[in-house]
C-alpha cells in the first residue's frame, strides 16, 4: 500500500476510533442513531438516508435526514431476519426514494435493522470500499444500539416494578404517608378510601387545578358533565366549605349533579382542587366536625401532590443537568485538545459556553507537514441545540479536509451540507483558513463571521472575503477567497460575537472597537499573553454581569 493509501487508512481508523468513542459514551438512543446516520452522511458526502430498527419483529424506520414526510410514509414495514434486505418492497422503495447505499446492523448475528444511504453528491457510486467501511461503522454501532435498547427495556421493567411496589406500599403503608405515593390518582384513591370509610358516600369527585386545566383524579359523578359544569364555576374562589344549600345556592349546576359538599385542598392559601361529595348513605349531615375532617385529610393530599410535582420536576432538572454536562465534556472534547506546532506560527485558543454546551467552534487541522487549516465558527442559538449543530460542522470539516479540495469549492460543499441537514431557521457563521507554514502564506474564505483581525505595524485589516453564512441557502454565488503573505509579528485575532457583544450590568456592549484598541495595544505580546489579555479586558469590562453568549478566540502569531 503507498503512503497515501496508508494515509486514508490511518484517517479512517482515527475517526472510526473517534466516532466509536462518541456513541459508546451514551444509552440516548436518538443520540446514537443521529450520530451514526450524521456520520455516514459526511463520510459518504451524502444529503439524505434513514435508520431503521427491529421492534417485536417488525423492521420500522426510527430517523432520517433528507427524505419528505410523504417518502417517509411509503416505507416498508419488513421482517426482522437476515433476508431483510432481499424484500422487494424495500428495493422498490430504495428506488423510489433515490437512496443508493442499504446495510444490516447486526448484533449476536440477530438483524437488530438497517441503514439506507442515498447518492453522493458527486454522483459517483458507492465502491467497495464505501461499503467496506460502512458495514465497520454499523458493526461498531451495533452494540451501542443494542446496549441501548436493552437498558430501556430494563428501565421499562424497572418501571414497572417501581409502580407493584408502590402498590403494596399503599396498602400497608400509605393510609398515613401520603407522601410515598408517586402518582395522583393514588393519592385520591387513598383520599377517598378514607372518606368513604368514615363517612359511607355514595357519590364522590377528587378534582386537581393546574392553571386553567382541570384534571378529574377520581370521580363516581359523570366527569365530562363535571368538567363542563366546573369550568363554569370560578372554583379558585372557593376558599372554605360549602354545605348543600350553599352549593345549590352559588353552584346550581353542581347541585343538580348531587353534589352535597365540596371541600378546597388548598397550600399556601391557594386551592389546587376540590373534594366533591355526594349524600351519605346513612342520609345523615355532614357536620363540622366531619366538614373538618375531610378538609384536613383534603390538605394531606393536596400538600403530597404538590410535593410529589416538585420533586419530579427537580428530579427531570437533574438529570438534564446531568446530561448537559455529559454533553459539555462530549462537545469539549470535539475541541482540539493540543494545538499543533509550526516552525513560523504561534497560536493559542479558548472556548467557553454561556450555558453547560454551545454553539461556538474552533479547530486547527493539520494538512501535512507545511500546511494546516484554522477555522472558527458560531451557530445561532445556545444551548443544546446549537451544540448538535455545531458537532456536524466539526465532522463535515474533518471530513472535507481529507478530501483535499479548494478552499472555494470546500466552502460551497460545507454550506450545502448544512443547509440539507438543517432545519428551524437556524445557521452558522464560519470563518476558516488555510496556512502555509513555509511560505507564510493565508488564503481564507469568510461565511458572514466577525472579520479576523490582522494587526501589523499598529493598524488593522479585516478579513471579509467571503459570502453568504451557512445553512440558509444553497451555494448558487461562488465564495470568494482571498490569499494574504504574512510577515514576521503579524497577529491575527479569531473571535466570535460573545466577546465583542459582551454586556456589562448596564447593558454597554464590549464592542469591536475596543476590541481593537486592545488588540493593537496587545498585539507585541505573546499569543498567550494577547489571548490573556483580552479575556482579561471582557472580564473586566462586563464586571460580573452573567455571560450572554458564547465566547471563543483562536489567536495567531507569525514568528
Amino acid at each position: 500500500m503507498n503512503d497515501k493509501g496508508n494515509l486514508k487508512l490511518k484517517r479512517d481508523l482515527t475517526s472510526l476510533v473517534d466516532f466509536s468513542r462518541i456513541i459508546n459514551f451514551s444509552i440516548d438512543l436518538q443520540f446514537i442513531l443521529n450520530n451514526v446516520l450524521l456520520t455516514c452522511l459526511g463520510k459518504f458526502l451524502s444529503t439524505k438516508g434513514l435508520i431503521a430498527l427491529s421492534e417485536n419483529g417488525k423492521i420500522e424506520l426510527k430517523i432520517s435526514k433528507g427524505l419528505s414526510n410523504s417518502t417517509i410514509d411509503k416505507f416498508p414495514v419488513l421482517e426482522a431476519n437476515e433476508d431483510c434486505l432481499k424484500d422487494e418492497r424495500l428495493k422498490n422503495f430504495m428506488i423510489s426514494s433515490k437512496l443508493k447505499a442499504v446495510e444490516k446492523i447486526v448484533s449476536s448475528e440477530d438483524c437488530i435493522g438497517m441503514v439506507c444511504l442515498g447518492e453522493k453528491l458527486n454522483k459517483t457510486e458507492y465502491t467497495r470500499d464505501d461499503l467496506e467501511f460502512f458495514r465497520t461503522i454499523l458493526n461498531i454501532s451495533a452494540t451501542a444500539i443494542q446496549n441501548s435498547i436493552r437498558i430501556n427495556e430494563l428501565q421499562g421493567v424497572n418501571r414497572q416494578l417501581d409502580s407493584k411496589i408502590q402498590r403494596l406500599n399503599a396498602l400497608f403503608e400509605l393510609s398515613k404517608e401520603f407522601g410515598l405515593f408517586s402518582e395522583s390518582t393514588k393519592v385520591a384513591k387513598l383520599l377517598v378510601f378514607s372518606i368513604i370509610g368514615q363517612f359511607m358516600v355514595s357519590k364522590f369527585a377528587v378534582v386537581s387545578f393546574n392553571g386553567d386545566d382541570i384534571e378529574i383524579l377520581d370521580s363516581k359523578f359523570d366527569s365530562n358533565k363535571l368538567v363542563e359544569d366546573l369550568k363554569q364555576c370560578d372554583c379558585g374562589m372557593i376558599t372554605s366549605p360549602l354545605n348543600r344549600s350553599e352549593v345549590l345556592n352559588t353552584y346550581p349546576l353542581l347541585g343538580e349533579m348531587g353534589v352535597n359538599l365540596i371541600v378546597p385542598m388548598e397550600v399556601q392559601g391557594k386551592t389546587k382542587g376540590l373534594i366533591l361529595l355526594g349524600e351519605r348513605i346513612n342520609k345523615q349531615p355532614y357536620t363540622n366536625s366531619d366538614i373538618e375532617f375531610i378538609y384536613s385529610v383534603g390538605s394531606l393530599a393536596i400538600i403530597s401532590l404538590e410535593n410529589k410535582r416538585l420533586f419530579l420536576e427537580e428530579l427531570v432538572k437533574q438529570k438534564m443537568e446531568e446530561e448537559l454536562e455529559i454533553a459539555r465534556e462530549i462537545q469539549q472534547n470535539l475541541l482540539p485538545q493540543t494545538l499543533p506546532r509550526f516552525s513560523n506560527f504561534d497560536m493559542a485558543a479558548v472556548n467557553m459556553s454561556s450555558k453547560q454546551v454551545g454553539g461556538d467552534y474552533y479547530d486547527v487541522i493539520t494538512l501535512d507537514d507545511n500546511r494546516f487549516c484554522v477555522a472558527i465558527a458560531d451557530v445561532s442559538g445556545k444551548g443544546a441545540p446549537a451544540s448538535l449543530l455545531m458537532a456536524n460542522i466539526q465532522a463535515f470539516l474533518q471530513v472535507i479536509c481529507r478530501l483535499d479540495l479548494n478552499i472555494v469549492d470546500s466552502t460551497a460543499l460545507i454550506n450545502d451540507l448544512i443547509f440539507a441537514n438543517t432545519s428551524d431557521g437556524r445557521f452558522i457563521t464560519f470563518f476558516w483558513a488555510v496556512v502555509n507554514n513555509e511560505e507564510r502564506k493565508l488564503t481564507y474564505v469568510n461565511a458572514g463571521h466577525n472579520p479576523p483581525l490582522l494587526i501589523r505595524d499598529g493598524k488593522i485589516t479585516k478579513l471579509k472575503k467571503g459570502g453568504i453564512i451557512f445553512g440558509v441557502v444553497e451555494s448558487t454565488i461562488p465564495y470568494i477567497s482571498e490569499t494574504l503573505s504574512l510577515q514576521k509579528d503579524d497577529v491575527i485575532v479569531l473571535f466570535t460575537d460573545g466577546i465583542s457583544e459582551a454586556m456589562n450590568k448596564r447593558e454597554e456592549e464590549y464592542s469591536d472597537e475596543r476590541l481593537e484598541e486592545t488588540a493593537i495595544r496587545l498585539a507585541s505580546g505573546t499569543v498567550n499573553e494577547i489571548l490573556e489579555g483580552i479575556k482579561k479586558e471582557v472580564y473586566e469590562f462586563a464586571n460580573g454581569a452573567p455571560q450572554s453568549d458564547d465566547i471563543t478566540m483562536v489567536v495567531i502569531k507569525v514568528k
